[in-house]
């Protein structure tokens, strides 16, 4: 055995001491009235050490009944889980710096990559003899899981009737490695292997899982049957999942190997949503030259989905709100990308995974890459652009205010070596654990790999990069035959430095500098440029500086393209970037032509006619642009003159040059902007998404010149001509949506009319009437598509329409202005006609709530919390629940209103949907209710206890969710301890030198804990008194950080410059706390309680009873 594992390869050789071969899951039982699931497992495991007598794997919040070996010997475990409780034994530290070290303890005290794990089996010594022979073991483990807190979701309408015909179901959810929530298993991607998987329901319900379903059995007494599964492809646990409904089954009429489940009632617009999908298979086979890896896939739509699509192998799990009629425009792009991501996590993620935490870029950029040059295909290549440059922005925005994101630290050395024990500096998070970095993070982590992705792609060509890919593929496919070589399996997962290697191999091009600039290291380039013409020479002198100082930023060195569009046409030219500031002088290709129209080549070859008029006499240049093409993960601004981006905006064909000079003319209010804006507008032949970023700016440049432009007028006037009825243009069109930019312009331009207004900062009148008007005569009766969409737009506007009060003394009803009160009146019908008849997905709603805190905000009406927790509570739609929160923390943040802070935090902790939780976490890091060092009313003891506590042990199953109470804490706080906090009792040490205190001093959980002195050095103060101490007057200032001056003044010592202070740190029970390892409380946290099992007996576990010697 040896000689094959000597084999393999380095990067993939396995952490543990045994190798899983075959895994059987056995679900006996599901009840749906206690929410728990029976069953047992069985892993077969290949020892690869002849001294193994401990079997680590993972299993959380299980109820374990029994362990056996080869179903002839009882063995003894231990279950210990330091998870649950993150800071075990300390009651007094409470920040995160402290926080985030026990955090990283606790997850890799439990990471099977490091061989742990939460369940430790002793393997009996009768046994030994076969693990001395390295023959196969199998490990039964029988376990039970109730009312899970993570893992596994089920939902249970209200109503009479059998739970089937209540469309009750459940399914299993959660983040990466999350499969040790539901059964007991070795929860790592590097660990594949081949299942068996049998799931026993009640005979009105249906079991979907991974792999291929090869028999139905029914139970003797006809009430249950069991679904049998084979997956004989080698995959990792965590890909493993299950779901269990009365699910509607359609197969796909163009592919049967294709089979959706959704729920009772939903199959006509499941049929419609999926109708795409046999395009999306057609052309990944075409595209990578390989065959769809699986015999089957599966897709199934669920209530309450945790995520909008989790992927996993021949089977993805998605939100049921992602499927529509063909009535529904909008949701349309959104569904599509949706189910297009979950099939290419189908190749890259399932059939090939990531060889450890730190190769999961891969994966996840790869799939993201495959799924973008799908949509690609089927929205155009503008919608692609639109979508490459808005993930730009929203990554360069977070790596500045977070800092960089880093995809591999090293990725030419063994994964296993990267484990350090220290965070990135910039980051108040553990980032080499999917359990403990934060969502965002991780969310934009997935951004940044598919960007990189696109970079290499753009470095070697899209055939060579998916070259590489169909060789991956194929490696994988070969692998996955070989059913007894065992190590042959590593060629199924995916490591950075394999994956660098195949690169290089295949295109020849050295990727060295370009990995370390954008893969192992975080941080965006960022260029200000500037030029000037010089006439005489007819050069451009161009300029580009970049600031590395700034946080987030990195110095970039190499070339860089600038394309410059000249009288004779547009011209490319390379830089090469060396220092922070880049001088370079670029000879024209073209002379001044002073005043004269011509005919202008563009880029694409297209030549057009300008009037240059506005243009520089003197000057060539029409308009200049940085990497046009996106080559870099950067970010530009650039100083032109008005008149270039005007030209820039009217006649580049690149949309998101467009969309450049469109957000650079909302700095240049005139009306040759208003001009170029309007012409882009009504340009049926610009891409929608460009004129409706046009409409907006039209509106901002509006307001800032309405002394001297009537915005609402020449705005209305284009809606007219646009949408207006031939004899009467003052009374519009019919609905008809048939074509979709003039679809979405529609809805635009009346938002845009809300935001314009006059010299007295008020909405004109003229607006609203106008808007009134739109609702009053929509008109929908023959229009092929839903006007939903249009009218929760139009409600949108009339909200923005609203001004603040004049006095809010007596904010009433009655006392309303009258166009405050048309508003509230329009809101309120509408509001009330959704209940009678409700739109898709309650858009008119969601609109409707916010007009109604609108008005609140600006002193219109009362400002009533009542309306909005009606609407959050469990049993709405989730789009309507939303809203309403974050109406809800808006009025916290507005109001400091403690009472609904609670009330937001009591259903973040027991809502029954998880993904509300998250949600309702994510709005109060969005629109936090203080800041940072601020003061506030809110900032209080048991707030900070109470997200202390949530965090800490409150989350112990749901890892998205801990992650997101750190996130506010670290919004509201920082790193360091709250000042709202009194000071700690324990001691401090002083620091003389740098004249600072540290509060409750103990070690990090990865130090050793001696009792040293601790060799202060005291150097020479100024002369300051000391003046008694108040017990009373503890408590810190509260802009006060963890580590600072103290309040009390110390005393000057004189003639103590080699001076030491001996001080020595002793914790309440002489030892330091302990997140990882074994835990130390009497019974292990096991849910059950009678999970210790040694010998024949029950007693108190410790680490002595894995001893050999026992």
């Amino acid at each position: 055995m040896n000689r094959v594992m000597k084999k393999a390869d380095k990067a993939q050789f396995s952490p543990r001491p045994f190798k899983l071969s075959h895994q059987i899951v056995c679900i006996t039982g599901v009840n749906f009235a206690k929410k728990s699931i029976v069953g047992f497992v069985e892993l077969h495991l290949l020892p690869l050490k002849s001294d193994l007598k401990r079997i680590r794997i993972n299993c959380k919040q299980c109820r374990v009944y029994r362990v056996t070996i080869n179903d002839i010997w009882e063995a003894s475990f231990i279950y210990s889980d330091p998870t649950l409780a993150i800071c075990q034994n300390d009651n007094k530290q409470r920040n995160l710096h402290f926080y985030s070290d026990c955090h990283q303890t606790a997850v890799g005290s439990v990471d099977p990559d490091q061989a742990n794990g939460e369940l430790v089996i002793r393997i009996p010594d009768q046994a030994l003899f076969i693990v001395k022979d390295q023959r196969m073991l199998r490990v039964s483990i029988e376990f039970s899981v109730e009312r899970p807190q993570g893992g596994l979701h089920f939902v249970i309408p209200d109503g009479e009737g059998s739970y089937a015909k209540r469309s009750a179901h459940m399914f299993s959810c959660g983040v990466e490695n999350a499969s040790r929530l539901w059964f007991p298993c070795v929860d790592t991607y590097s660990e594949p292997c081949t299942w068996k998987l049998e799931f026993t329901v009640d005979k009105a319900m249906t079991a979907v899982s991974c792999g291929e379903l090869v028999d139905t059995v029914y139970t003797p007494d006809l009430k249950k049957k069991t679904f049998h599964y084979t997956l004989t492809v080698p995959t990792a646990a965590p890909n493993i999942a299950i779901a269990v409904g009365p699910f509607e089954i359609f197969v796909d009429p163009t592919m049967p190997e294709v089979t959706h489940f959704c729920l009772p009632g939903l199959k006509p617009i499941l049929v419609h949503s999926t109708a795409f999908l046999h395009e999306a298979f057609e052309f990944y086979e075409d595209t990578l030259a390989a065959t769809y890896p699986y015999s089957c896939y599966k897709q199934v739509f669920v209530d309450e989905a945790f995520a909008e699509f989790q992927s996993y192998a021949t089977m993805s799990i998605l939100n049921t709100n992602l499927l529509h009629s063909k009535y529904i425009i909008d949701q349309t792009f959104v569904s599509r990308r949706c189910m297009v991501n979950a099939l290419t996590e189908q190749y890259f993620g399932s059939y090939i995974s990531p060889n450890s935490w730190y190769d999961s870029w891969l994966t996840r950029g790869i799939s993201r890459y495959l799924c973008n040059i799908f949509l690609k295909k089927m929205f155009g290549t503008n919608e692609y652009r639109y979508h490459i440059h808005k993930d730009l922005k929203l990554l360069c925005d977070y790596e500045q205010t977070v800092g960089g994101i880093i995809l591999n630290p090293d990725p030419f050395h063994d994964p296993s070596t990267l484990r350090t024990g220290k965070k990135p500096p910039h980051l108040y998070f553990p980032s080499d654990n999917p359990h403990t970095i934060s969502y965002a993070y991780w969310r934009l982590f997935g951004t940044k790999a598919h960007y990189v992705m696109r970079l290499m792609e753009i470095r070697i060509g899209q055939e060579l990069l998916l070259k590489v890919f169909n060789k991956l593929l194929s490696l994988a496919t070969s692998a996955s035959q070989q059913k007894f070589m065992l190590h042959s399996w590593g060629n199924m997962l995916i490591s950075t430095s394999g994956f660098l290697k195949s690169l290089s191999s295949v295109s020849g091009k050295d990727l060295a500098s370009f990995v370390e600039q954008w893969v192992t290291h975080g941080g965006i380039a960022q260029f200000h440029g500037t030029f000037h013409f010089n006439r005489k020479r007819n050069v451009v002198e161009l300029e580009l500086r970049q600031d590395p100082s700034r946080p987030g930023i990195n110095k970039y060195v190499g070339p860089l393209k600038v394309t410059i569009q000249e009288l004779d046409g547009s011209f490319e030219h390379t830089l090469q970037v060396e220092e922070n500031s880049t001088k370079g002088e670029i000879t024209c290709h073209s002379k001044s032509r002073r005043h004269k129209k011509k005919k202008i080549p563009l880029l694409n070859g297209e030549e057009v006619d300008m009037d240059l008029n506005s243009m520089d006499a003197d000057s060539p240049v029409l308009w200049i642009r940085v990497d046009t093409a996106m080559t870099l993960l950067r970010q530009v601004f650039f100083e032109q003159p008005d008149f270039q981006w005007q030209y820039q905006l009217r006649y580049e064909r690149d949309i998101v040059a467009q969309i450049e000079s469109i957000d650079a003319l909302e700095g240049f209010p005139s009306m040759g902007t208003i001009s170029a804006l309007t012409d882009i507008i009504q340009d049926t032949r610009a891409f929608y998404r460009v004129r409706t970023r046009a409409v907006q700016c039209f509106a901002k440049v509006a307001n800032k010149l309405m002394a001297s432009f009537s915005g609402h007028t020449a705005l209305m006037s284009v809606f007219k001509q646009m949408y207006g009825s031939h004899s009467c243009p003052d009374i519009v069109k019919r609905n008809n949506f048939s074509n979709f930019p003039a679809y979405f312009l529609l809805k635009e331009i009346p938002k845009a009319l809300g935001t314009i207004r006059n010299v007295h900062s008020i909405c004109p009148r003229e607006c609203l009437n106008f808007l009134l008007d739109l609702i009053k005569y929509c008109d929908n009766k023959k229009n092929h598509y839903s006007d939903n969409y249009y009218r929760a737009a139009l409600i949108d506007a009339l909200g923005r329409t609203v001004t603040p009060a004049v006095s809010t003394v007596n904010t009433s009803v009655d006392n309303l202005i009258p166009e405050t009160k048309l508003i509230l009146e329009e809101v309120v019908r509408c509001l009330n006609l959704e209940k009678i008849l409700p739109a898709y997905q309650y858009t008119v709603t969601v609109s409707c709530l916010r007009a109604i805190r609108i008005l609140q905000k600006n002193g219109h009406l009362p400002s009533d919390s009542s309306l909005f927790q009606s609407y959050a509570q469990y049993g709405h739609f989730i789009t309507v629940r939303e809203v309403a929160m974050e109406c809800l923390a808006d009025i916290v943040k507005v109001e400091n209103n403690g009472d609904i802070l609670s009330w937001l935090l009591d259903l973040a902790e027991s809502d029954p949907a998880p993904y509300m939780r998250h949600k309702i976490l994510s709005l109060l890091i969005e629109n936090p209710p203080f800041k940072q060092r601020e003061t506030s009313q809110l900032s209080t003891e048991p707030l900070v206890e109470r997200l202390w506590t949530c965090m800490n042990s409150g989350c112990s199953h749901d890892c998205r969710l801990r992650c997101d109470v750190v996130d506010p804490i670290h919004k509201l706080y920082g790193i360091s301890r709250p000042g709202c906090l009194p000071l700690p009792e324990l001691g401090m040490v002083l620091n003389l030198k740098e004249k600072k205190t540290v509060l409750n001093v103990q070690p990090s959980p990865s130090e050793s804990f001696e009792e040293e002195p601790l060799r202060v050095k005291v150097e020479p103060m100024e002369d300051i008194s000391i003046e008694p101490f108040d017990p009373d007057q503890r408590k810190r200032k509260p802009s006060s950080p963890m580590v600072s001056p103290l309040d009390t003044k110390m005393p000057r010592l004189e003639g103590l410059d080699d001076a030491f202070v001996d001080v020595v740190i002793k914790s309440e029970d002489e030892r330091p706390p302990t997140p990882g390892g074994l835990s130390d409380y009497g019974a292990p946290p096991t849910p059950g309680g009678d999970s210790i099992k040694e010998e024949e007996s029950i007693a108190s576990p410790s680490i002595g009873m894995l001893d050999d010697s026992s």
